[in-house]
């Protein structure tokens, strides 16, 4: 429980969890081999800095930091059954403060901090972030995928320590791994389907979204520090994938407009001006007034309103 006034990382921003999710078995195979949405590639910054930590790239590096994380899980389980006391992960925590006085392995170690949930939902947790990070490195490649990572983890290093400075947090939360995982698995493959409390089969892109809505929750209601750990939580996320969904955005609003210029075009025009011919679909903002002097329905726009000769009709001798 953190202290009154104290932030608390694990509160902030927790990945979706697996409580209540099971794996659609029937479909899994077929969920993840299904060709991911078209994307419009990345920055050419992304490709620099891939050339520069393609010497230093580790393979299977999901199935790397599962096995750490299984076995601190074990160990804590252990302390705790044998009453040992003290916290099995208290070296490995990432603490600014300790780490300025020289433990500089915490930037690294703890990604290693396992979940602190139950046995059960461990596995869920651990089985899908198996999942999700495998399928990424073999969708992306090593060298992409462990990109992937480093930018989250520098980016929540650095948030860490400007929250520390502050006095917000003690030590840093790593769960941006699964959050910006699962996020990224989900844009990827948006139709891959999760059964939500063990029976309603759920599409993995609605998890997403309720995973966004609660950070632009925190996003609205927090203070500038939580701001700041959210939007570290998903930068790596935001590095990857946010000029696709800026196309994303500016594509629909030329659609949406193109649809409407193309329905407006298709109808009759309500008014049309009978001097000009102007008409409601080409200058929908255009006043059209009728002169009540002519006979029948004579429509004029506000430039002939006023200056026209009027319509009479002729009545034929008998």
């Amino acid at each position: 429980m953190s202290e009154p006034g104290r932030l608390d990382p694990d509160m902030l921003v927790s990945g979706w969890s697996p409580v209540f999710l099971r794996l659609n078995w029937c479909n899994a195979s077929l969920a993840t081999s299904h060709k991911p949405p078209a994307t419009f590639g990345h920055p050419p910054m992304l490709k620099r800095l891939e050339s520069l930590i393609r010497p230093w790239a580790i393979p299977n590096l999901t199935a790397i930091i599962i096995a750490g994380q299984v076995l601190l899980y074990a160990v804590q389980i252990a302390r705790n059954a044998g009453n040992m006391g003290g916290d099995a992960l208290s070296m490995i925590y990432l603490e600014p403060g300790m780490v300025l006085q020289g433990e500089v392995w915490r930037l690294f170690t703890f990604a290693f901090v396992p979940p602190q949930i139950e046995l059960i939902w461990a596995f869920f947790y651990f089985y899908l972030f198996y999942l999700y990070g495998t399928t990424l490195e073999h969708e992306w490649g090593t060298v992409r995928y462990n990109l992937f990572l480093l930018i989250g983890l520098i980016a929540n290093v650095i948030a860490a320590f400007v929250a520390w400075h502050f006095g917000a947090i003690d030590h840093a939360s790593n769960t941006f791994l699964y959050s910006t995982v699962f996020l990224a698995f989900a844009r990827l493959f948006p139709n891959f389907i999760l059964n939500l409390f063990f029976i309603l089969p759920i599409q993995i892109k609605w998890l997403a979204l309720l995973m966004w809505l609660g950070l632009a929750f925190g996003l609205v209601t927090g203070d500038w520090m939580q701001r700041l750990l959210i939007v570290a939580s998903v930068f790596n996320y935001l590095v990857f994938f946010g000029r696709d969904h800026w196309r994303d955005v500016k594509q629909k609003r030329r659609r949406r407009s193109y649809q409407a210029r193309t329905e407006k075009a298709g109808k009759p025009p309500v008014h049309t001006c009978r001097i000009c011919g102007l008409d409601s679909n080409t200058s929908p903002k255009t006043s059209f007034r009728y002169c009540s002097k002519c006979s029948g329905q004579c429509c004029y726009c506000p430039e002939h309103i006023r200056d026209h000769e009027h319509v009479v009709e002729v009545e034929n001798p008998v």
